[in-house]
């Protein structure tokens, strides 16, 4: 089995159901273009059945790009279908992604159905998108609390009628790591025909898990992870992009690899937090602004002795231009001498100790020391 891990982007659909951060299909046109650069494999462009502006904004996106693959998502249903194969008439690689809820809560409680309706519903949804393109995605909605069973012969359906991409989200959160990578292993296991199709996962972070279900995935057998800038999504959110491919590139005794151009995704995030208006929490993983801010004393003297002390990532590879010692009341010399020294100070330890003391005095006051406060500080 191959160790290469795609990277499928859903910030254009799933993320920008996030209320309050619809774009215009000029803005989706302007991420994704900055997702190509960045070396996604797919882009989920848009639900183009679901507004005349979602089958515009797929249209664009697919005009736009060259390299990934353009991706429309539609319900198991003829309409959906057809709205998405007509977005996607100006892909260079298109796919569409339909499917239908898989476990018996939605099955019984949301399409009022039976296991076998829907097993019938799913392939006739997946041979009439074969009709547009010859890639196919299907999602097994909630597959995070569906019967085992039931989702082993729903994969094989499927895939037997012509989904090359099989999808088994974790649509609530629900799942625990081991859980859903057990999940992924038995389908591996069990599914006769699982070789023909890549098997991708889907993760939402209402229990804080996406990342690490994610994880759990591609080590059981998954090779595609549906992900989002800085995490965005329904709820709480997706399995974060930058998140899942950092750990991958920090843990390189996993053996995966992406596409993915990581010196590329602290701009990206910015980018997509200032068009969503959805600020960036400050202690994301990451790409947070705390992210690589050190400000604890003993922390900022071992990071000042050795980086790898305090970071297991170089910011630079993330895009990000340094690591930051923040000066608070919780600094200690060598983190006042090192930002001194920056500015052009150099004292001997008994100077020092005096300006340290004065120091102490003005952060407790101001909170956090900037360099014009340095200034004023030393005259």
């Amino acid at each position: 089995m191959s160790n290469r891990i795609y990277i499928f982007d859903t910030t254009l659909r799933d993320g920008e159901q996030v209320p309050g951060c619809q774009l215009t299909t000029d803005e989706k046109v302007q991420v994704a273009v900055q997702l190509e650069l960045l070396g996604v494999d797919v882009i989920e462009a848009g639900f183009p059945v679901s507004s005349p502006g979602d089958f515009r904004s797929v249209v664009e996106i697919s005009k736009a790009v060259t390299n990934p693959t353009v991706c429309a998502l539609s319900r198991a249903v003829v309409g959906d279908i057809d709205a998405a194969g007509e977005a996607l008439k100006y892909a260079k690689r298109g796919r569409i992604h339909t499917g239908i809820g898989a476990s018996d809560i939605h099955i019984r409680n949301k399409f009022s159905s039976t296991r076998e309706a829907i097993l019938e519903q799913a392939v006739k949804a997946v041979k009439h998108a074969r009709g547009y393109v010859d890639d196919v995605e299907f999602y097994a909605e909630d597959a995070g609390r569906a019967d085992l069973d039931f989702l082993c012969r729903l994969t094989e359906a499927v895939i037997k009628a012509g989904a090359t991409v099989v999808n088994i989200p974790d649509t609530t959160g629900y799942c625990l790591p081991d859980e859903y990578g057990a999940k992924i292993r038995h389908i591996y296991n069990c599914v006769p025909n699982v070789d023909k199709a890549t098997i991708s996962i889907h993760c939402h972070n209402d229990l804080g898990l996406a990342t690490a279900n994610s994880l759990a995935g591609i080590m059981n057998g998954a090779r595609q992870i549906e992900c989002t800038i800085n995490g965005i999504g329904e709820r709480a959110g997706n399995t974060s992009l930058e998140e899942v491919v950092m750990a991958m590139k920090v843990h390189k005794e996993l053996g995966f690899e992406t596409g993915i151009d990581t010196t590329r995704l602290y701009p990206v995030s910015q980018l997509v937090s200032g068009l969503m208006r959805m600020p960036v929490q400050a202690n994301k993983a990451i790409v947070g602004r705390n992210a690589f801010a050190h400000s604890s004393g003993i922390h900022q003297d071992g990071h000042l002795k050795h980086t790898e002390n305090y970071e297991i990532m170089n910011p630079l590879d993330v895009g990000v231009d340094k690591s930051l010692i923040i000066l608070t009341a919780r600094s200690g010399r060598h983190a006042l001498r090192h930002r001194l020294e920056l500015l052009g100070y150099r004292y001997d330890k008994p100077t020092l100790d005096t300006i340290y003391t004065r120091f102490l005095d003005m952060a407790d006051v101001r909170k956090e020391v900037n360099d014009k406060d340095l200034m004023e500080l030393v005259r």
